[in-house]
Formats: structure tokens, sequence, C-alpha cells
């Protein structure tokens, strides 16, 4: 039995969009995104109000420049290594900093800012306000790019192995 040509047709249109659809995919890995209304309130503050969020209140010490504020599941392969990597630089630049924030312990921030996979990063002015956010897995190059988001009049160090 020879298959049709309609279903070798169907089947090759399903496997170019499927191929297409995971380049697309991988290619938003980590792309960091300024915050709208970047300077302004952040995208919580239409939910919770004009006040920035109480980060102290979820356990999170700002830094005096930059805090990268990562949300995470703990069966998620790809937070692990975003853990580290922004470990990494928040400890090359001692006025940045690093908290990983578990979704489900936190579920109203995770609704207020938005947050729809894991990982995301926020990154947050010295204030609390989200100023950069990337979404997935994360690299140096990224992670650097993010403080460089957030902060254009800062050049940031690069870290060994970016």
């Amino acid at each position: 039995m020879t298959p049709s040509p309609l279903a070798v047709v169907l089947l090759v249109v399903t496997l170019v969009a499927t191929a297409a659809l995971g380049v697309w995919w991988q290619r938003r890995q980590g792309v960091v995104r300024a915050a709208r209304g970047r300077g302004s309130a952040s995208p919580a503050a239409a939910v919770a109000g004009p006040a920035p969020v109480d980060w102290s209140a979820h356990g999170v010490a700002l830094a005096e420049r930059r805090t990268f504020v990562q949300f995470s599941a703990e069966l998620c392969a790809p937070c692990r290594a975003t853990a580290r990597v922004l470990r990494d630089v928040s400890a090359a630049h001692p006025d940045v900093t690093h908290r990983e924030m578990d979704v489900d312990d936190h579920l109203d921030l995770v609704r207020a800012f938005g947050i729809l996979r894991t990982p995301t990063v926020l990154v947050l002015d010295a204030e609390g306000r989200e100023v950069a956010r990337a979404s997935g897995g994360m690299n140096r190059a990224q992670a650097l790019a993010a403080l460089a988001v957030a902060d254009p009049g800062a050049r940031p160090a690069s870290v060994p192995g970016s």
C-alpha cells in the first residue's frame, strides 16, 4: 500500500512546521526584554497598586544596583543551570544579587508579574521595580545583557566563560 500524495504533503508540511516552531522556541530562550513602561512602576504595580512590591516580605534583600529574582520550579533543569549562571554573575558584581524563588511558594508574585514559564528572571532596580525580564534558560552573555538593558549607562564587566 503506497501513501497518497496528499498524505505525503501533509507529513512534510507538519515536519517543516514542527521544525520551524522548534527553532522559534529555541531562539526565545533567555531573551532579555526591557520592562513595559521602563523607569515607571512594574507590570505588577497595575495589579498590586502604585507602590512596588515589598520584596523583603518575600525574603528578597535588594542589591545596591540590580537584583535578579528567578522564578523556578523544583523539577526544572533549565532553572538549575540558570541559577548557577546568575550566582556566578552576581558574585562578579558586588552591587548585584540573585534570589531564586519557587513558583509554588510565591503564587501571588507569579500572578502579579504574569509569570507563565520557568525559569523567568526579573531584573529589579534598587527600589524593587522591574526593569527587565527574561524567560527560559539564560547563559552568562544573556545575564550580562540583562544588566545592560536594565542599566544602559553602565557596562558590566564580563564574566569568565561568557
